[in-house]
């Protein structure tokens, strides 16, 4: 579907930056991406406008680790010089690859507004099968990747390592089966985008165990997947989760459910 008949014209390319209240970026959230909940430490929230018209919205935080990640990527950089990009969506309406240009436009408020900021971290999650495209048309430098775990339970509903705490702790095999649950692992593509000065930039790539390029980014074609067998580890196809299914997940069941009611904002803000 061309721009015009999507109503939208060239108007997206004057997509606005605001700053926006968390509610009105969970309701965007739940409306159009497919992992429907926020990362626990984002604080900063930024809506992409065309005229009146909530379009977009990037949200920025930390990840579970905020001191470990940064120290990991650039040794001499504290918590308070990056911040995690942990959601990115748009209107299903807007036109293909709008996504880079809202990222442009929101970096460009990031370097305006957050001045003391020196670095964007963001994670793809190739597991999912994401290999990075919206990273990599912004200009942001692939760092490689690690294996990252997850777990399906018999419903299809992704499982966190961190979440199986509930259940005493990453199951064994044999409580896999007994639990009707898939153990799988994929990769988890690194990110970063510089908002620090060149000088700078070549001082934190020179420190960093991490080799930072903008170039052979990876394609769906380098993305892997290994799921836990009788036999032990062995490659497999993509698995397919299922975003609507909480059952394991309650407390975010109930707060989908909340957006379903449709109650107020200020509710989430």
């Amino acid at each position: 579907m061309s721009r015009e008949e999507l109503g939208m014209g060239e108007d997206f390319r004057k997509i606005e930056i605001r700053e926006i209240r968390k509610g009105e970026f969970k309701r965007l959230l739940f409306n159009n991406h497919y992992m429907k909940y926020l990362p626990q430490i984002n604080h900063i929230f930024l809506g992409g406008y065309i005229g009146d018209e909530l379009v977009g919205g990037l949200s920025l935080g930390w990840g579970v680790r905020p001191k470990h990640t940064i120290k990991k990527l650039f040794p001499s950089l504290g918590v308070d010089d990056y911040k995690n990009l942990g959601r990115l969506c748009l209107k299903e309406k807007m036109p293909r690859n709008s996504e880079s240009h809202f990222i442009s436009k929101s970096l460009d408020y990031i370097k305006k507004n957050y001045k003391d900021l020196k670095v964007l971290f963001s994670w793809s999650d190739g597991i999912l099968g994401k290999p990075g495209y919206v990273y990599q048309a912004s200009n942001f430098h692939y760092g490689g990747y690690i294996w990252t775990d997850m777990y399906l339970t018999e419903e299809g509903e992704r499982v966190h390592p961190r979440q199986t705490n509930r259940i005493g702790g990453r199951p064994s095999y044999e409580e896999l089966k007994e639990l009707g649950w898939k153990h799988y692992r994929g990769k988890q593509l690194r990110y970063v985008y510089f908002l620090c000065n060149k000088g700078e930039e070549k001082r934190l790539k020179r420190e960093s165990d991490i080799e930072w390029v903008k170039e052979d980014y990876p394609k769906e074609d380098d993305l892997e997947w290994k799921v836990r067998t009788d036999e032990g580890w062995v490659f497999t196809e993509r698995p397919d989760f299922d975003p609507e299914s909480l059952n394991f997940n309650k407390k975010k069941k109930e707060q989908l459910k909340w957006f379903k009611e449709h109650k107020p904002l200020e509710e989430y803000s």
